[in-house]
């Protein structure tokens, strides 16, 4: 992935994947209707604290909360930084 940031502590970079553009059924959703999915890739891992060893690696697909994150971007890409406890789960 080689994002060009390294997260301290137990923070984690995320890139989030595309929101749907299509239902199970084939049916395309408009734009307008289009929902940010909450699964991403995680793109970089923070070494963790000393009593908290990171779960997560870089290349695992992640399920996070809705609002969970700081959203910023680099090199033109979105990404989302947040604590590994706002990750919940690995797909």
């Amino acid at each position: 992935m080689g994002v060009n940031i390294k997260p301290l502590s137990d923070r984690v970079v995320v890139e989030p994947l595309p929101a749907e553009t299509q239902t199970a059924s084939g049916l395309f959703i408009p734009d307008s209707a289009q929902e940010k999915q909450q699964k991403g890739k995680v793109a970089a891992v923070g070494a963790g604290k000393k009593d908290h060893e990171m779960t997560v690696q870089v290349g695992d697909t992640v399920l996070y909360g809705k609002y969970s994150g700081t959203e910023l971007k680099l090199d033109g890409k979105d990404y989302l930084i947040m604590r590994e406890d706002d990750i919940l789960a690995i797909v």
